[in-house]
């Protein structure tokens, strides 16, 4: 493996340049799911425009439904999108309501500037009224924050993409390695900087990464903290393609709709089913699977796929 320097930035931010985001918003016309001949307008339109009561937070994750592609957009570019604890609420939010809503049936994550996520925003405020900090204090605002927002991603029950346009530090690289699917911009970068600042990886790192790449490569990162290039966190299973940086905004969005157009609900347990088996022994695998393929075959999505397959012809998905 091979990785390159960077240099530390100590306000928690990332100063790497990367190609523009992807993910351009839709206007609100855009056409719903998902027919092949033809689209109607999408019902939710009007949702995805703020109101005058609007929290400020919305502003900074942009939020589209189109197609049944739910958009989530890092928008903080001058911070390189370092997350406030507002903008990890938000997200938070906006990831369960993707999970809850029918017309939903895929998301994608991405960023606007020059990085994706420099994690954390270490020169946020501190709650007012916080006072001195005791003991517990860091384990509680962890639980509650980083380790929601990376749980968030993994228990969605749609199909999470991200489109890393940037560098994905700290608990930015933890977002996207949360993600079921991710594509990275040829000049994205991959930072365990938990090391630079004299701390453990937080976020879910020490879960994710061992899962998806071993241990052994896993320590290298966390160690070091050396910059990864995409095309070497390919190499090690982290990345699922990486792309020229002006691709990035189209092939994310072809993904997406793939994964929209599919059997939402077989997708559902398909994630569930993978995730837990890290976790679990083959006898709950096996358990798990029979009861996911049960629960399935009673979605319209099944049987539309078994007349299709019968009548030779391309499934019409309704995510049903």
């Amino acid at each position: 493996m091979t990785s390159t320097p960077f240099s530390p930035d100590t306000s928690g931010t990332s100063d790497a340049p990367g190609p523009p985001a992807p993910g351009t918003p839709a206007p609100s016309g855009a056409p719903n799911p998902r027919t092949p001949k033809s689209r109607s307008p999408h019902a939710q339109a009007a949702k995805d425009t703020p109101g005058p009561a609007a929290d400020a937070s919305d502003s900074l994750i942009l939020h589209t439904t189109d197609n049944g592609v739910a958009t989530l957009t890092l928008n903080r570019p001058e911070a390189h999108n370092a997350l406030t604890p507002d903008q990890r609420e938000r997200l938070i939010d906006r990831l369960a309501e993707a999970s809850a809503d029918p017309a939903v049936r895929a998301v994608l994550i991405t960023a606007r500037g020059k990085g994706f996520c420099a994690g954390a925003d270490l020169r946020a405020p501190r709650a007012a009224g916080s006072g001195e900090r005791v003991a517990g204090d860091v384990a509680r605002l962890i639980r509650g924050g980083a380790q929601r927002l990376i749980g968030a991603v993994l228990d969605c029950e749609k199909p999470v993409l991200a489109a890393v346009n940037g560098t994905a530090a700290g608990l930015g690289a933890h977002l996207a390695f949360a993600c079921d699917l991710v594509l990275a911009a040829e000049s994205a970068r991959f930072i365990e900087v938990f090391v630079r600042r004299g701390l453990v990886p937080d976020g879910g790192g020490a879960y994710l990464l061992p899962r998806l790449i071993g241990p052994q490569r896993a320590k290298e990162l966390m160690f070091f903290g050396d910059a990864l290039p995409a095309a070497d966190a390919a190499r090690l299973g982290l990345v699922n393609r990486v792309v020229p940086d002006d691709e990035l905004p189209h092939r994310a969005r072809e993904w997406a709709d793939r994964l929209a157009a599919a059997p939402t609900r077989a997708l559902a347990f398909t994630k569930q089913l993978v995730n837990a088996s890290l976790d679990g022994d083959r006898s709950a695998a096996f358990a798990a699977e029979a009861t996911a393929q049960e629960l399935t075959m009673t979605t319209a999505d099944a049987q539309e796929g078994v007349a299709a397959f019968v009548a030779r012809r391309t499934p019409v998905y309704r995510g049903r």
